[in-house]
């Protein structure tokens, strides 16, 4: 099958999936409203209490909860897959004359959609609350591509995870072991605020420099060194678990 009627399907595929996004509440208050209320409560609740080395609570921490958002997001990802799995979908889209590569795809391709959407509604809010990025057209738009990095990278996390469930209840609770590195990172504090073990390895683990990457190229102070670790993570987790899901993918088709 071509390349023409893989994306065209996969558009299809896609349409499905948004539009069964877009009738759940549940859905839309996670995507949208739980996210601008976290960083309402992270600035105006929690901000005045936190040591955050001279910068403004809102330019600190939004790229922490940005992130936070997006692996909160995916766990919606997994149940849905994991819910066409459940219920048959499955297999049925493989008995029809589609591009295989369509059903992973529209899955995937929602994720990268709603989670943007996301953090895109952060960003306008926190701009509301205080936050004033200083870095110029260059500096957002690395920003935004580290961003939706991440997010292609979680989204397959999700995946492999969605696949591999035995229900759907099950399928993502992964999500809260992804959300505690968030909280043990320099999402929200800086990591020399942190007791040593802790600080030890808040320091080397995933969250903390590509928080701190896309907080730097968010005020225009960015470090070739920081943006390459972060790059090299999202890239290293992207490929290792869009690997882990093509062979789930290729067991479920046996």
């Amino acid at each position: 099958m071509n390349i023409k009627y893989a994306i065209s399907d996969t558009v299809v595929m896609t349409d499905r999936v948004l539009k069964q996004m877009l009738r759940s509440p549940d859905t839309v208050i996670t995507v949208l409203i739980m996210p601008i209320m976290m960083l309402l409560a992270m600035r105006f609740v929690f901000g005045g209490a936190m040591n955050l080395g001279g910068i403004g609570t809102a330019d600190y921490m939004l790229p922490g909860i940005i992130l936070m958002c997006v692996l909160s997001g995916i766990a919606y990802t997994a149940f849905r897959l994991n819910n066409d799995v459940q219920k048959g979908i499955f297999e049925r889209f493989h008995s029809m004359p589609i591009a295989k590569s369509s059903i992973l795809g529209g899955h995937v391709l929602t994720s990268v959609i709603s989670n943007a959407v996301s953090a895109a509604a952060l960003v306008l809010a926190g701009l509301l609350v205080g936050f004033r990025p200083q870095a110029g057209l260059v500096g957002l738009l690395l920003a935004a591509a580290v961003i939706l990095l991440f997010i292609a990278a979680m989204t397959w996390v999700s995946v492999f995870f969605g696949l591999i469930a035995k229900s759907t209840e099950t399928s993502s609770v992964f999500s809260y072991l992804l959300i505690g590195l968030a909280f043990t990172s320099s999402s929200f504090v800086p990591v020399g605020t942190m007791p040593a073990a802790l600080a030890a390895f808040a320091k080397y683990q995933p969250m903390t420099p590509i928080a701190d990457c896309v907080r730097a190229l968010f005020l225009g102070r960015p470090r070739a060194g920081s943006l390459w670790i972060a790059l090299a993570w999202c890239v290293g987790i992207g490929a290792a678990f869009w690997a882990l899901s093509i062979q789930a993918y290729n067991q479920r088709r046996k």
